[in-house]
Order: structure tokens, then sequence, then C-alpha cells
């Protein structure tokens, strides 16, 4: 409510005065109270004019409060007819948890972004309303477009463009592809500080439901060991697996050189110049490390055991010169007592290539070792099966397929041709029992304390969980559009779903899983009560608490008038 005047010939009157929609949709006011004139207010409060408008302000303030108290405390009736038939055509189910991720969506400022790129072209359609809608069905209900348009239009803000809109902005989207990452990188920060000093890089591929190769889309060794074409993502996330940039390369390209194109990009467009990169053993070549030991940048790398230098690699696995992790204090790691077996060792040196002065740290776990001798343990039996039956299939470069334990013998010991012999490779077990429990990590902090520089390491967790929501959750692959802009702007869009996602994960009080925050979203809908609001009709849980309060508004009333409604999506739009 507010305060307007109304003046005259002889004199000024002060009012109190709402506004409302009326039944054909346009906004109007009306008149609440009348306060009195100027003349009589300032006799009555002993002030000038300033001091009548100062007070007529409190009093629409108190007016305000008690219509909202009456409007939150009243009882809502409406009649229902057992004799009267449903409307034809009228929705009465409201798709409701993208509210949550539209907070996250305006809190990045995405709506602006949209309005910077929609400033260099000559379209007519909403890009902002387009992109918005194509992250929220990535996340609630991922599909094909043409089905992201259907689902979109279950929410309760309806879409107001057509379909082949979707496919115009595709192409937009795709060019601004990089202008988006670092904008929405910048502006993540108005939604909380990111632990942007230590950087996870992982690769991972994306199969296409066609037999030839075609642009990007080209033959190579696919994660699911799939026949298909593929196309290689190469992602950077911050220390708390928040995605902070992506890029794409051909499938067949060696995935060592993806990491310098996309970091290049970090560095220049992000304005990110301190930081720790971190990566597994696959994509820690020494050019790679070399790159990351230039400026303020570090490194901590996994390091492949078996493919240290012999020297190193005796030293890695020589059970002596171990130290427990939490006080430095020396270990036997073959005599360990019960309550030592839960711990961690390590062991460390330097360690000195062609081009980098690097420390070399070993630890052992004996947890991950029984863990290890356990999955083995299965994987012999079933090669002792293989050779008691005579079933042995040609091995498989799967690293944990059971015949590599199973060898044969062809010959004679005269060197004569014989009847095959498959026979379970004792030297080969053997030679895998001694890396259990081991793990090796590379690094060029040469003076940081051991325990920080695993803890680093061990969060790579994050990076494969990203990738994991990606392709199991948000349905990243197949992937079905075929234009390299389409396919561009396919990922572009799966790489903000999960960052509005991630970030929505993060903002809650209480740990929980993607699985229990995905059910949560995509249960969250709206009955349509007779038209006069809307029931909710999802189960309020801890977790809805805390999105709703994360959010800064709550759609948990036992009823939401039409009113109340739109001030919740004003709300999510951070309005």
């Amino acid at each position: 409510m507010r305060v307007t005047t109304s003046k005259s010939k002889n004199s000024e009157s002060f009012y109190i005065t709402k506004s409302y929609t009326n039944a054909q949709g346009k906004s109007t006011s009306t008149t609440i109270k009348k306060l009195g004139t100027l003349a009589e207010l300032s006799e009555r409060l002993g002030t000038d004019r300033d001091g009548v408008m100062a007070w007529a302000k409190e009093q629409a303030r108190i007016e305000t409060e008690k219509y909202k108290k009456e409007t939150e405390e009243a009882v809502v009736t409406i009649p229902f007819h057992s004799n009267r038939l449903m409307d034809y055509n009228r929705k009465k189910l409201f798709t409701g948890g993208y509210l949550f991720l539209q907070s996250v969506y305006y809190g990045l400022k995405m709506d602006s972004i949209c309005r910077k790129i929609r400033y260099r072209y000559k379209f007519k359609y909403d890009l902002n309303a387009i992109l918005s809608d194509l992250i929220y069905t990535r996340v609630l209900e991922p599909s094909s477009k043409t089905s992201s348009f259907k689902a979109a239009q279950q929410f309760l803000e309806a879409p107001t463009y057509e379909l082949h809109d979707i496919y115009r902005a595709l192409s937009v989207l795709a060019k601004e592809c990089d202008l988006i990452q670092s904008e929405v990188y910048k502006n993540s920060f108005f939604l909380g500080k990111r632990n942007d000093k230590v950087l996870y890089y992982d690769c991972t591929n994306y199969y296409f439901e066609i037999e030839q190769e075609d642009g990007d889309k080209k033959y190579g060794k696919s994660k699911e060991h799939r026949p298909n074409p593929i196309i290689q993502m190469g992602l950077f996330t911050d220390g708390d697996g928040i995605p902070l940039a992506f890029s794409l390369f051909p499938g067949s390209q060696n995935e060592q050189k993806s990491l310098k194109p996309l970091e290049t990009k970090i560095l220049q467009q992000f304005g990110c110049q301190k930081f720790i990169y971190c990566s597994d053993a696959g994509l820690a070549s020494e050019d790679n490390r070399v790159l990351n030991h230039l400026g303020q940048r570090s490194f901590i790398v996994t390091q492949s055991i078996k493919k240290l230098p012999a020297e190193d690699r005796e030293w890695a696995l020589n059970t002596k010169g171990f130290k427990r992790l939490s006080d430095d204090s020396p270990v036997d790691i073959t005599q360990l007592s019960e309550d030592d077996k839960q711990g961690l060792f390590y062991k460390d040196e330097p360690y000195t290539t062609k081009k980098l002065h690097q420390r070399l740290i070993i630890t052992y776990s004996p947890k991950y070792a029984a863990y290890e001798k356990a999955v083995r343990a299965e994987q012999i039996a079933r090669a002792e099966k293989m050779v008691a039956n005579g079933a042995v299939k040609r091995q498989r470069k799967n690293p944990n397929d059971p015949a590599r334990f199973v060898n044969k013998i062809a010959a004679t010991k005269e060197g004569e041709k014989a009847e095959i012999h498959y026979y379970l490779d004792l030297e080969k077990i053997a030679e895998e029992e001694k890396y259990d429990g081991l793990y090796a990590v590379c690094t060029d902090l040469l003076d940081d304390d051991v325990a920080d520089i695993l803890k680093v390491s061990e969060g790579r967790w994050q990076i494969e969980d990203c990738f994991r929501t990606m392709k199991t959750d948000f349905d990243a692959r197949p992937v079905y559009v075929s234009r390299e802009d389409r396919i561009q702007a396919h990922f572009l869009i799966c790489f903000l779903a999960l960052l509005h996602f991630r970030m929505l994960k993060k903002a809650l009080k209480t740990p929980c899983t993607t699985e229990q925050l995905l059910h949560i979203l995509r249960s969250i809908k709206f009955a349509d009560i007779e038209e006069q609001g809307f029931m909710p009709v999802y189960e309020r849980q801890r977790i809805t608490d805390e999105l709703h309060e994360a959010c800064g508004f709550r759609t948990d009333y036992q009823f939401i008038t039409k009113r109340k409604m739109k001030e919740i999506q004003k709300k999510s739009k951070r309005r």
C-alpha cells in the first residue's frame, strides 16, 4: 500500500491506496482509507507538509502489515460441485521445482548476459526465457529439445516462444559459449565465495547414435566401450566441485592436448592466475606439469607407480621408510596394529625429470589394500573356473578382466607344436599384489605439508561425480543433435544445468546426495484449485525447508493464492 494525494483549488487530501490486478488482467488501484486534508493533519499533528507525509507513510505501513496478517491467516473457501464436469483443455497440475533453480539463474545474472548477447544480434525471440527453460528441463526432465519445450509448458510460467525459436537460439548460444562461461564465472561470486585456488581437470567422452564419423564426431577410445563415434569434453571444476569451464574436442584427439587451450582461456578470460592444478595420471604429462609450473600456478597430480623409472619404482614398492600421516612417526607397514589398519602412511623423496624438479609422495592404505585383495580373489576364482572348464576367451583390454591371470602353453619342452594348455599365472598375480594399497602423487610444492597435498588430491572424486551427474542424471548422452553449433549449445546447456544444480546443492545447510535433491526438485508440483489458487502436492521435508530458506521464498503453504504465487515467482527472480 502507498500514500497518494489529490489537490483541489483550496486544499490537498491524503489517501492510502492499494494496487491490484482486475479481472481483465490490468493493473489498477483502489482507495483503502482517507487520512484527511493537509490543513486538518497539520493542525492535529503540529507539523508541516513533510511531517504530515512521514506520518501518512507510517499509517500506510501499518495498514500493509494489517492486510498481510489478515490475508495470511484467512481461511479460503472454494466451492466444489459433485455434478459439474471439468472444463476441456484446462491444465490442473503444474511443475514448480524450477523455481529454486530460477533463484540460482537470476542470482548468476543470466538475464543480464542474455541481454548483452541480444544487443549483438537482431533476433526477436526471448533468449533469456529459452535458455532458462532449457536449463531447468535438463535438470528436472532431461530429454530432446522438442520434449523439453513440451515439458516447459507444464511450468507455472509457461513459454511464450515457439519451438523453432529454440533451434535458432542454439546457434547463438554456440557462438557466445566462451562469453557465457566467463560471465557466469564472474557473476557466481554474487552467490558466495568460490574455492578457485584449486582447479580439478578431467576429460570424458559422449557417444552419438550414428555409425559414421562426421566433423568432431570421431571414432576413439570410448569410456563406455561403445563402437560409436564420440566427442570429448574437458572440464575444470573448482575446489568445491563447482563447474568452472569446459571445452569440446574431437573424439580421436589425445586428451593430453586438450588442457592447454582451455587453461589459456581461463587465464585470459576468467582472470584466474594463482591456482593448484590437479588431475589424474592420464592428464599429467610432463608438458602439462610444465604448463602449471609457470607463473603463480602449481600442480598436484596422480603418478602411475608402474611407469616410474626402475630405481624410483623399486623405492616406491619397498615397504621400508613409511611414516604415519597423523604424527610423522616411523612405521613398519608389514606389522601394523589393528588401530593402524584404519590409518594412512606415506614416504616422499625428490623426483627429478628432464624438465622439472618434483616431489614424489607414496601413500599406503591398509584398508584399500584389503579391498584390492578381496576384489582380486574373486577375479582369481573366476579365472580358475575358466581354466578348469577350458573356456578361456580372448583377453580384453579391460584391466579387471579375470582372463589376464590365465596363460597358455602351445608347445612341448622340445619346441614341438602341441595341444594348447591353459594355466593360472601365479607370477602375474604376485606382481599385481606388490601394488596393493599403494598410491603415488607428484607435485612441485616441495615444502608444503603432505597432509594438505593429499587432501587436495583426494578431492578429485568431485569432478568424477560431475561427469556421472551429467551422463546419468541429466542424460547428456547419447547426443541426438548433429550440427556442430547445436552440439556445442547442447553441452553448454548441460554444463550450465550442472552449475546451477551444484550451486543450489552447496547452498543447503545439511549435506544431501544428488539423487535426494533431484528427487525433491522433480516432485515439487502444484494443483490448480478452480482457478482460485494453487495447492502444493508434494511432501514437506527437511530438504524442502532448507531449499526455501536458501532461496528466500516459501511454497509449502496449505493454499497459495494467485497473487501470492506471483509474489513467489518474483522472489525467485530476486526481485
